[in-house]
């Protein structure tokens, strides 16, 4: 099998002024590097990697397609009356109708109206989604009837809806995904990548609707269904690309695809770091990319086995990671908290546009 070759953006810089041909900019958004890492892979095992300038690799006619996925801005998403632009990174909160979530204890459980309250708060808070879930992906969770599931979470999301924010469902099922879209929900957020349920990639493709793919290892077997990598970052890298162009190719818009990696599904501590420190590669496939790192047990294992209730420091750090290397959403618990971190990261950037040099 011939090697496949894979674009990495490094050596990002603060600026681009003064630096023409010597940067390029990374998804139109507020991101410009200086080089890429090129990896050079049969059957997913490295056989080279180095480090090309900008200049260099514009000059290589091979990796022409890879560096135009890598640099293209990503289209807006057209959310309800909302238009969200994709050229900085954005927050989705994440908004648990769940009796079981790992979070937050099922704070939402049977109070609609409590939850879409917790929705507008994190609208106003600087969410710009807000994702309302009805079933627990964590380890173990047990699997929920539809019917039920539809219960939780349409009620809510007829309540944010009717307030004017942009909603998505977190769900891998079919019939959810239909009545919340029916409520008024606007992206649907699948776990599974439209795998689990044979007619969710119909529902989805019929609606018109963003979609979010993520990886999660077997999808049959959900969130557990981790099997051991050989080269983590360029597996999932594959899997999304294929799983991209396969909804693509039933009638999704590639436009209103985004991915994620996955970070803490079926997948080792070691593995989710891979993951997170090679984020940027995933802008070759040419999809907007969504980080969800919140809470997650990988920052416990990094801090003393601090309890969920104690990952807000890590999760800030995860979000400003993601923001650093592209990432266009980033879902989120801690809304307040995260908003202000990009706030700050934002005047920094601004800073560094408009400095007399």
């Amino acid at each position: 099998m011939p090697a496949k070759s894979y674009l990495r953006p490094v050596q990002f810089v603060d600026t681009p002024v003064g630096r023409d041909g010597e940067v390029a900019r990374l998804a139109g958004g507020l991101g410009w590097f200086a080089g890429y890492e090129l990896i050079e892979a049969e059957d997913r095992r490295r056989v080279s990697q180095r480090t090309l300038s900008v200049a260099e690799a514009g000059r290589d006619e091979r990796l022409a397609p890879l560096i135009a996925r890598i640099t293209a801005p990503r289209a807006p998403l057209r959310l309800g009356e909302r238009m969200l632009r994709l050229d900085q990174p954005l927050v989705m909160g994440i908004l648990n109708v769940t009796p079981d979530s790992f979070s937050d204890g099922g704070r939402h459980a049977d109070d609609p109206a409590g939850a879409a309250q917790a929705g507008v708060d994190m609208g106003i808070a600087g969410a710009a989604i807000v994702d309302v879930g009805g079933e627990s992906t964590r380890p173990g969770a047990p699997e929920v009837w539809e019917g039920d599931e539809i219960a939780r979470v349409v009620p809510a999301i007829e309540r944010l809806a009717r307030s004017g924010a942009a909603v998505s469902v977190d769900t891998r099922k079919a019939a959810v995904m239909e009545a919340a879209l029916a409520a008024g929900a606007h992206l649907v957020n699948d776990v599974s990548a439209l795998l689990y349920d044979g007619r969710a990639l119909e529902v989805v493709a019929g609606a018109g609707c963003p979609v979010v793919l993520m990886h999660a290892g077997d999808p049959a077997r959900g969130a557990d269904g981790g099997r051991g990598y050989g080269d983590v970052l360029l597996e999932v890298y594959d899997w999304l690309e294929k799983r991209v162009e396969d909804v693509a190719a039933a009638g999704v818009d590639r436009a209103k695809i985004l991915i994620d990696p996955g970070i803490g599904f079926g997948k080792s501590l070691a593995d989710n770091l891979a993951l997170l420190n090679g984020l940027a590669l995933f802008h070759g496939i040419g999809c907007g990319i969504l980080l969800g790192a919140s809470r997650k047990r990988m920052i416990g294992a990094l801090s003393n086995e601090a309890p969920v209730e104690q990952r807000l420091g890590g999760s800030v750090a995860l979000a400003l990671h993601g923001a650093q290397l592209g990432a266009q959403l980033l879902r989120v618990h801690d809304v307040t908290e995260t908003a202000q971190a990009l706030r700050v990261w934002r005047g920094l950037r601004d800073a560094a546009l408009t400095a007399v040099r």
